[in-house]
């Protein structure tokens, strides 16, 4: 069955490892925006092959900015925000067929998290999104990174079924991606919050615990290593990355 009144909305830069397995995942609906940002891979190509795929090309504005940007190309009112490395399972697009949409409600997805191949049960465990709305009635937070969808004086109803997410692919994507999200949050925090090596080096190490302790990311194997530490270097270059920001600002 074409789902026709559910435009799917992504955006996506360099995603040509997972960007088919995604869309292959698509081609029960009729309409699908990605927003492709600067990719210097065969993300632009991919994308083009598939027949419900319109394509739009422009600069990365951060996540939540890009997001409603690919939102506003849609022709439906109702929309659907996907990563290029989410998989949407049968039984959610069937459930997502049968849903009589609600314009005062927005809808979440129930998402299992894989490192490769493999269920990530511990460090990450599944998560619970709002991903479906109506366009009209709210939309993402502005945020460059962290960002969501408004849900304030709407109901938050789920959508049955699973969707997979392929996050990273190899440990490189782990060292990428932390560099990048570090690097937008000190500089979307800049002069509005305040960090120091310390602050850096605790959030940092507690992360690690958080993840490999607490979490029993251990069980995980040698990926919840990975994870718990990939986590730690993350907080602590967004913190350092900030004070570093901060110290340039004030002596400017």
């Amino acid at each position: 069955m074409l789902i026709k009144n559910i435009s799917v909305a992504l955006i996506a830069s360099n995603a040509e490892k997972t960007l088919s397995l995604c869309l292959d995942s698509l081609k029960d609906f009729e309409e699908v925006i990605i927003y492709e940002n600067n990719s210097i891979d065969n993300t632009k190509q991919i994308a083009s092959s598939y027949p419900n795929v319109k394509l739009f090309s422009g600069e990365f504005l951060g996540f939540g900015p890009s997001k409603n940007l690919a939102v506003s190309y849609a022709t439906n009112d109702w929309v659907l925000s996907l990563d290029t490395d989410e998989v949407l399972s049968p039984e959610f697009i069937k459930a997502l067929s049968d849903i009589t949409l609600d314009e005062n409600s927005v809808y979440t997805i129930l998402r299992t998290n894989y490192y490769k191949q493999s269920q990530i049960k511990h460090c990450w465990g599944n998560d619970i999104i709002i991903r479906l709305f109506n366009k009209n009635k709210t939309k993402f937070t502005d945020k460059k990174v962290h960002e969501k969808i408004i849900s304030d004086n709407l109901h938050v109803l789920s959508i049955q079924g699973m969707v997979k997410h392929y996050p990273y692919t190899t440990i490189s994507d782990f060292i990428v991606k932390l560099d990048k999200y570090s690097t937008i949050y000190a500089q979307d925090n800049v002069g509005k919050k305040s960090s120091s090596p310390l602050k850096a080096f605790l959030n940092g190490n507690f992360s690690f615990f958080k993840t490999y302790i607490l979490k029993r990311g251990f069980l995980d194997g040698y990926a919840g290593l990975i994870i718990a530490f990939s986590h730690m270097a993350t907080n602590f270059y967004k913190y350092i990355k900030l004070y570093e920001l901060n110290k340039e600002l004030k002596r400017d």
